[in-house]
């Protein structure tokens, strides 16, 4: 029965001090990718069986409270904006002259076409905030060593995907690859992390591609033609009126 305790305390303490080390290397992780601000120009392109397209787009981040995204190009969508403000996400149509608030239920559905979806491009789930983390194995991906990392939703998260597993490179803590599943367990998307090199000053993932997994033939590209990191913003830059004025 002693065996018995032992054994139970100390799995529960093994589990702990996991996911322990699992936050601290998905915080550090995080943090290489977004800073404390930044700014992005990204190229994406959306690839189908019998057709492609592409567009572009400016990103401004602060944290994991604000975003703002906005899309110069085809000329059809140019001036297309969306707001991040904490939990709320707004969309601004120029088309229309009119600003919408997406509903939670709109989180998972497609972001512009692509293979994102809406909380995808925003990061409107915070692994660190809404998901449980354990280091569940190793991996090799793009030749590094990797962490694998179990994301499970905390109780009453409000989050997309039922289960996130991530692979993360031990030496530079690099985000090489993301399984997406949904709340039945099924494997809907994988996200893969490739085209290493120095972007605003930091090693990163210059490309990452979203690949449905029930779509054969289908993929989203996104390239990263250019990254600040660290550059003052304030607050205030992330506002409904500001979403209209944004060049």
């Amino acid at each position: 029965m002693k065996y018995l305790i032992f054994t139970t305390c100390f799995l529960i303490q093994l589990q702990h001090a996991q996911s322990q080390n699992a936050e601290a290397i998905l915080k550090e992780a995080e943090q290489n990718v977004r800073g404390n601000t930044s700014y992005s120009e990204v190229n994406i392109q959306i690839i189908r069986p019998s057709w492609k397209r592409s567009m572009s787009m400016k990103a401004w981040g602060k944290g994991n409270d604000y975003a703002i995204i906005l899309i110069t190009a085809p000329a059809h969508d140019k001036g297309t904006v969306f707001l991040k403000r904490k939990k709320e996400v707004w969309n601004w149509i120029p088309s229309i002259e009119r600003t919408i608030k997406l509903p939670p239920s709109m989180m998972q559905q497609s972001w512009m076409g692509t293979d994102f979806t809406n909380s995808d491009l925003v990061r409107e789930d915070s692994y660190l905030n809404d998901y449980t983390s354990a280091i569940t194995g190793d991996s090799i991906i793009e030749g590094r060593d990797c962490f694998k990392i179990t994301l499970l939703p905390k109780p009453h998260a409000g989050v997309v995907w039922g289960k996130v597993i991530g692979f993360i490179s031990k030496k530079d803590l690099l985000e090489l690859r993301f399984e997406f599943f949904d709340e039945d367990g099924y494997l809907v998307n994988i996200m893969n992390a490739t085209d290493i090199k120095i972007l605003g000053g930091r090693t990163l993932p210059a490309r990452l591609e979203m690949i449905p997994q029930d779509k054969p033939g289908q993929k989203t590209i996104m390239i990263y033609q250019n990254l600040l990191f660290d550059k003052p913003v304030d607050e205030s830059f992330f506002t409904i009126q500001n979403m209209q004025r944004i060049k």
